[in-house]
């Protein structure tokens, strides 16, 4: 019976040692308790290491399957968004058509750019629209900015427009400022060249030209640019300008073909 009783006595000790260095505020343990935490803790981390590498080997496949699911829901929001960014940019640009035809005085047809020659670029395009729409031959083609180009191809449903900045290209037009009359055609740099201005005439850098009334095919007063650069020969009978065109050429997605 003392032997049970003593038994108790050492198992209650052996509970109530560690309680009280453990929970009871006593200057005189404090060191002795950092001292056994550490002492057991570097031990019990010693020996989690090879448990956490085999939980995560057991988890590896279930969470590369979720990397690689959550990557395909990425894909797929980012590719959504795209869309809807490229939707909103499309009705702007239509909106801002349709309010330039609205307020535009001449008969005309909305059309897409569906095609470009790939080893001339700038030369010429095709457009969604042709004789069933009203398209003929020699049709002033623009847009909200300016002149762009005219018809010179037409078939049933398509129709090729000549743009304004290949050599083929030319229109009577008119600098707005001083009223100077000339001619503007294309150049193979991108750039519309103005000829045959009166050689005293007071042409400026900044200057806008645009079409004239003696155009056969291009209603008068349409944007075809800006002056960048008077050409002055000392021995020439006129003055040459260089001017820049109001439309990008690279960025025509929608036209306008005047009917009338």
């Amino acid at each position: 019976m003392r032997r049970a009783f003593r038994k108790n006595i050492v198992y209650v000790l052996i509970l109530l040692v560690p309680f009280y260095i453990f929970f009871v505020k006593s200057s005189t343990f404090t060191s002795l308790k950092f001292h056994l935490v550490n002492a057991i803790s570097a031990p019990v981390k010693l020996l989690s290491i090879p448990f956490q590498e085999i939980k995560k080997i057991l988890y590896y496949h279930r969470t590369f399957e979720e990397y690689k699911r959550l990557k395909r829901e990425v894909s797929t929001l980012q590719a959504r968004l795209i869309g809807q960014e490229e939707v909103i940019r499309e009705n702007s640009r239509l909106e801002k058509l349709l309010e330039f035809k609205r307020e535009s005085i001449y008969s005309s047809v909305a059309a897409s750019v569906i095609g470009r020659n790939p080893s001339n670029w700038n030369s010429s395009m095709v457009i969604d629209k042709g004789s069933v729409d009203g398209i003929k031959e020699g049709q002033a083609v623009i847009n909200a900015l300016g002149v762009v180009g005219k018809i010179v191809e037409v078939s049933e449903h398509k129709s090729k427009v000549i743009l304004l900045v290949d050599p083929q290209f030319s229109v009577a037009a008119l600098v707005q400022r001083p009223r100077e009359s000339g001619l503007v055609s294309g150049t193979l740099q991108g750039y519309l060249k103005l000829q045959f201005i009166n050689k005293d005439a007071d042409i400026q850098v900044g200057d806008k030209v645009i079409t004239s009334k003696l155009s056969s095919s291009f209603p008068d007063g349409l944007f075809i640019g800006e002056v960048i650069q008077v050409i002055d020969d000392p021995q020439g009978a006129s003055v040459d300008c260089l001017v820049r065109p109001a439309v990008s050429i690279s960025q025509i997605e929608d036209v306008l073909v005047i009917l009338k």
